[in-house]
C-alpha cells in the first residue's frame, strides 16, 4: 500500500479510527477453553469491548496505544471467557494510561501501553499474568505461536462472545519489510501469517511464543481481515527499559 493510499484512507475514516489498524477478531480460529488464558483480558470502554490485553503484573495490563483515545475512560474486564455472562467477571477501572512516549498514530510506530489499575488483583485459576522477554532479542521465522481475542471474524461481522484463538507462523523480519515497505520497523515490529489471523477488535491482545507475549496485535490490512498479508504486531523485548521502569514505579 502506498503512502498516498494510506493519507487518503485516514482522511475518509473517522477521526476515532487509525489507517491501518481500526480496532482489530480470530480469523480460521476455534473456540479457547475457558480461562485457559488467565491473562487475556477485554479492555472496554462505555460502549463494550473494544480491545485486548493482557495482565502482565498484579497492577499492569499491556495492551495497544491505539486502544485509547485521550479523554475516554476505560476499563479492564477480568476473569471472562464468555463476554455475555457478566456475573462471572471482574471489573477493574483504570488509574494511569501509561503511553509510550514516541508512539506514533500515523505509522502504528510504538503502538505500547500500559494501564495502571486502580487496585491490585489477586491469582487464581481464573486471573493470572503472563512472563515477558527478559532482554532485546528477535522473534525466530517460523516459530509457531498464538493469538487470542474476542474480535470480528470478518469485517463486518459482530464480535465474538466467546474467547477465540488460533495459531500463527512468525515471518522473517526483512520478508515482513517487502510486505509493508516503509511501514514497518524491523527493530520494533513482528510480524505472522498462516491461516489464522486477527481482524477487528483484538487489538492489543498478545502474541505468545513458547508461553511468553513477545508481541501486542497492532495493526493488519485495512482492505480486510484475511488478504494474505501479515499481520504486524509490537516486539515487546524493544521497550523493556520503559516497560521495567514503569512497572518499578509502584514497587
Amino acid at each position: 500500500m502506498t503512502l498516498f493510499s494510506l493519507i487518503l484512507l485516514a482522511a475518509l475514516l473517522p477521526s476515532s479510527a487509525r489507517s491501518e489498524h481500526v480496532d482489530m477478531g480470530i480469523i480460521n480460529g476455534t473456540e479457547a477453553k475457558p480461562h485457559s488464558r488467565p491473562y487475556m483480558v477485554s479492555v472496554q470502554n462505555e460502549k463494550g469491548h473494544t480491545c485486548g490485553g493482557f495482565l502482565v503484573s498484579d497492577r499492569f495490563v499491556m495492551t495497544a496505544a491505539h486502544c485509547w483515545n485521550q479523554g475516554e475512560k476505560l476499563k479492564v474486564v477480568l476473569r471472562v471467557h464468555n463476554l455475555s455472562k457478566t456475573k462471572l467477571h471482574l471489573t477493574v477501572a483504570v488509574k494511569f494510561y501509561h503511553i509510550y512516549p514516541m508512539y506514533d498514530s500515523d505509522t502504528s510506530l510504538n503502538d505500547i501501553m500500559l494501564l495502571q489499575l486502580n487496585k491490585a488483583v489477586k491469582k487464581s485459576k481464573e486471573i493470572n499474568w503472563i512472563s515477558i522477554p527478559t532482554k532485546d532479542k528477535d522473534v525466530k521465522a517460523k516459530m509457531v505461536c498464538s493469538i487470542a481475542g474476542w474480535g470480528k471474524q470478518k469485517m463486518n461481522g459482530k464480535l465474538s462472545d466467546g474467547l477465540m484463538e488460533t495459531d500463527v507462523t512468525i515471518i522473517d523480519k526483512n520478508a515482513c519489510q517487502k510486505y509493508w515497505n516503509k511501514n514497518y520497523s524491523t527493530s520494533r515490529m513482528v510480524c505472522a501469517g498462516g491461516v489464522g489471523g486477527f481482524c477487528r477488535g483484538d487489538s492489543g491482545g498478545p502474541l505468545v511464543c513458547k508461553g511468553t507475549a513477545v508481541g501486542i496485535i497492532s495493526f493488519t490490512d485495512v482492505k480486510g481481515c484475511n488478504t494474505g498479508k501479515p499481520n504486524v504486531y509490537t516486539k515487546i523485548s524493544t521497550f523493556l527499559p520503559w516497560i521495567k521502569a514503569i512497572l518499578g514505579s509502584t514497587a
